[in-house]
């Protein structure tokens, strides 16, 4: 019974096989081991016709041979052990031959079938067309930052600037990696967002060696797109406190054509958006750490646009101004009043010295202002040259007041002179006509200055006038212009300290306070 059993379903099995229309194709090098098993196999009774058969199989111009069904059926049910052996031989040969299964498809079949001709991709309608709008994360690299003039007002900035949205056009699942980093040539054939920089004055790429640019695309749809870019943007400043200011420059980055209904742009929130590279330093400012991330939606005539910005902080360093503006500066008010401690005689010395640092003053005021625009409101540096050419110009005239209370000294010495040397004269010429009367000649100086002397023509001398009282009004005179030069000795230092004082507390310290606090 089990034995009728196998023969059934051995039946069945080639049964199966013959229902096949076209028969079994068996390569060449198979089916020359299943001619030899059946050739020297003791348990098959081979035919002679058969070997006709192998013959013709084997001299078949082809790689691969066909065995009909009555060729299938003749070698099946001659001997049922001939479909064992046979089986037996297909198997090793597969085994040996190592046949694959689907083979996976090439990078470049894969692409045209993602987004190439054949795909039905189209780059000229976004994605969602006629759906929600396309959200577009973005986040930034600084790589450089500097040349922030005030001249111009602007500041120039090396970024990489990320862009990120999904495409569900661009998902795939043929292919194994989970990510395909493309050739940029490859962004012409993809939707990208059109993003531009609103406070932009001037960029440009770089294509050394090659475009500086990324495209990756994840199997979920999602498109990275990297650039490098060299920006100058547009800095409003505000000079008041300069060189101690602290300015806020910002990067706006907003859609030119798609309004908010088609396109939505937004900061990254996973990680930081705004990356700074490591030990980026400012020849004068200092980038603060706190960076404020913001939207800027714009409204036009022709619709709402997003916009997204970001706002650095530059904090000015002072060390450069400190050398060639404020110690310089400080050091010619010092040097004006050197004059205090010089006779006051010297003239020369101080007019000098005096005209030396007005004029000194007077070039590095105008040095102070040629890096800096026209603008016309009062700045901190100003109100230090102004205030210094002020005390300058305070230590001329200080000696040109000495000088005049000098000079009425001298003067009232003068008229002393002049009124001691004329009684000198109205004495000589009164004791000569004493003389004269005494010898009888009065009537000749009477003819000569013609008319007659009153009084009893004799000599009377005027009482000597008080030489301890000039005396006194010379010493209170010469006083004054001494005691001009002392008290300037003391007020000048004194009250450049307290301009000093209200100067940097007001410029320097309160604005910082206010600062950290708004921060």
């Amino acid at each position: 019974m089990a034995g009728q059993r196998r023969k059934e379903q051995k039946r069945r099995e080639s049964a199966q096989l013959l229902a096949q229309p076209h028969g079994i194709l068996v390569s060449r090098p198979s089916w020359r081991k299943v001619l030899y098993f059946l050739q020297h196999s003791p348990l098959l009774g081979y035919p002679s016709h058969l070997g006709s058969q192998a013959k013709k199989l084997l001299q078949s111009p082809c790689g691969m041979t066909t065995l009909v069904p009555v060729t299938l059926s003749f070698l099946l049910f001659w001997t049922l052990p001939g479909q064992v052996l046979f089986r037996v031989a297909l198997a090793k040969e597969e085994m040996k031959s190592g046949t694959k299964g689907p083979q996976p498809m090439s990078p470049s079949d894969f692409l045209d079938k993602l987004m190439g001709r054949t795909s039905g991709y189209d780059a000229r309608i976004r994605p969602n067309f006629k759906g929600p709008p396309v959200n577009v994360t973005c986040n930034i690299f600084i790589n450089s930052f500097g040349s922030v003039t005030e001249t111009t007002m602007d500041y120039r900035v090396n970024v990489f600037l990320r862009q990120q949205w999904n495409d569900p056009r661009l998902a795939y699942q043929e292919y194994p990696d989970d990510s395909l980093d493309l050739d940029p040539s490859m962004l012409d054939s993809i939707w990208k967002p059109d993003l531009f920089f609103a406070n932009e004055k001037g960029a440009n790429f770089h294509e050394v060696t090659t475009d500086n640019k990324l495209l990756r695309i994840f199997k979920n749809g999602n498109v990275l797109y990297s650039i490098r870019l060299t920006l100058i943007l547009s800095c409003p400043m505000d000079l008041k406190n300069f060189p101690m200011d602290i300015q806020t420059c910002n990067m706006q980055l907003e859609s030119f054509g798609y309004t908010m209904n088609d396109l939505v742009f937004e900061w990254l929130e996973d990680a930081p958006a705004v990356q700074v590279a490591e030990g980026l330093t400012l020849p004068q400012f200092i980038l603060r750490d706190e960076k404020d991330l913001g939207y800027c939606t714009k409204h036009y005539n022709t619709g709402k646009f997003t916009c997204i910005e970001v706002k650095f902080h530059l904090e000015r360093q002072m060390g450069y101004y400190l050398i060639q503006m404020y110690i310089p500066s400080l050091l010619i008010v010092i040097l004006s009043w050197v004059s205090f401690w010089i006779n006051m005689d010297a003239a020369p010395a101080r007019v000098g010295l005096g005209i030396t640092t007005v004029l000194t003053m007077t070039t590095q005021s105008s040095g102070s202002r040629a890096s800096l625009p026209k603008v016309s409101y009062v700045k901190a540096i100003d109100i230090w040259m102004a205030v210094c050419l002020l005390f300058v110009f305070s230590a001329l005239l200080e000696y040109a007041a000495v000088n005049f209370v000098s000079c009425q000294h001298k003067e009232f010495i003068r008229l002393r002179r002049r009124q001691r040397r004329q009684r000198m004269e109205e004495d000589t010429i009164r004791e000569n006509r004493f003389y004269f009367h005494g010898y009888g000649l009065g009537h000749c100086l009477q003819a000569r200055d013609g008319g007659l002397m009153e009084g009893s023509g004799i000599y009377t001398p005027q009482p000597p006038t008080p030489l301890l009282r000039e005396k006194e009004t010379m010493r209170k005179l010469l006083d004054q212009a001494k005691r001009i030069d002392t008290i300037s000795r003391a007020v000048f230092p004194f009250t450049f300290l307290i301009f000093n004082t209200f100067y940097w507390v007001v410029y320097k310290v309160l604005p910082s306070e206010d600062i950290h606090q708004a921060l």
